[in-house]
């Protein structure tokens, strides 16, 4: 039976050459050979099973926050969590949710329990499995701080849970990104708050995002991970290349740190502006700026 025939048989929902421009932040990328949702653990395994037996790649997909993806698309299935991976349930100060649920929303739900520790990450444009994937952070917090741990789903079909020591997080890394394992679910462990502070402070950190943030344009965030005693912003500003353009793609003039779609940016686009700007940089500063955004898809 092949791979169609296998998601039909199990009312998986599934589309043909989906374009990612339409799920990705910076709306930019080719065609998916095929997109599938799954909405339950079972239909997860069913689907990544049916792909590895037809030699299928697959990629799971979150709020495509941190991605660009190639103007050629991406070969094999890209897979979306919904249903149960949406869910996010509070046991006293602990947190969980499932990996395909909105960041903003994990933030919500502890506010709304008057939980403190995840005020920081309020803004982030993520989900929960994608801030994980990277220990995504802002304002002086990351994941790792509130993280217990994550059930996952290993490469051999195993569902296991990881404590949070175990899962190498780092400054935008963890062990997600070499291990093959699906995040599934996390836990949080957070501290009972004043619901009035916590507000205050998640307000305060949207303000600073929408006053310092072009969050008008299509963008993956910040472009590159930050050096060693130094800001990526603040040396790309001092080279100079605020709003240098190439295609669609432009550096942000309010903040350097991130390139924008300015309309119809291609991922071609994307890559030579951070090329010209590691470049630049580079031979200005003596600073190598790495890339933070993940490029994927076909060359």
């Amino acid at each position: 039976m092949n791979l169609i025939e296998i998601l039909n048989d199990n009312h998986i929902t599934h589309t043909d050459n989906e374009p990612m421009s339409a799920h990705t932040t910076f709306k930019i990328g080719g065609a998916a050979d095929l997109l599938i949702t799954v909405k339950s653990i079972e239909e997860l395994q069913t689907a990544v099973n049916a792909c590895k037996a037809s030699d299928i790649p697959v990629m799971i997909l979150g709020n495509g926050s941190n991605l660009l993806v190639s103007d050629n698309g991406i070969e094999g299935a890209v897979i979306i969590l919904d249903g149960d991976f949406k869910e996010i349930t509070v046991d006293g100060t602990i947190i969980t949710s499932g990996a395909g649920a909105k960041l903003s929303r994990l933030c919500s739900v502890a506010l709304e329990n008057s939980l403190t520790g995840l005020e920081f990450a309020y803004g982030i444009p993520g989900s929960v499995g994608g801030a994980m994937y990277m220990n995504a952070g802002a304002y002086g917090g990351e994941m790792k701080d509130v993280a217990l741990s994550v059930t996952a789903l290993t490469p051999d079909g195993e569902i296991h849970e990881v404590p949070a020591q175990n899962l190498q997080l780092g400054y935008r890394t963890s062990v997600f990104k070499t291990n093959g394992d699906i995040i599934l679910f996390s836990k949080y462990k957070l501290e009972k708050g004043d619901r009035s502070a916590i507000k205050e402070k998640m307000d305060d950190v949207m303000d600073r995002r929408k006053s310092k943030q072009p969050l008008e344009f299509p963008s993956a965030g910040s472009v590159f991970k930050r050096p060693e005693g130094a800001f990526a912003g603040t040396l790309i500003e001092q080279c100079g290349l605020k709003g240098k353009t190439v295609g669609g793609a432009q550096v942000s003039e309010k903040h350097a740190g991130f390139i924008i779609n300015i309309g119809g940016a291609t991922c071609e686009d994307v890559m030579e502006l951070v090329k010209l700007v590691q470049d630049t940089v580079e031979a200005e500063t003596g600073y190598f700026l790495e890339r933070e955004i993940i490029r994927i898809g076909r060359e």
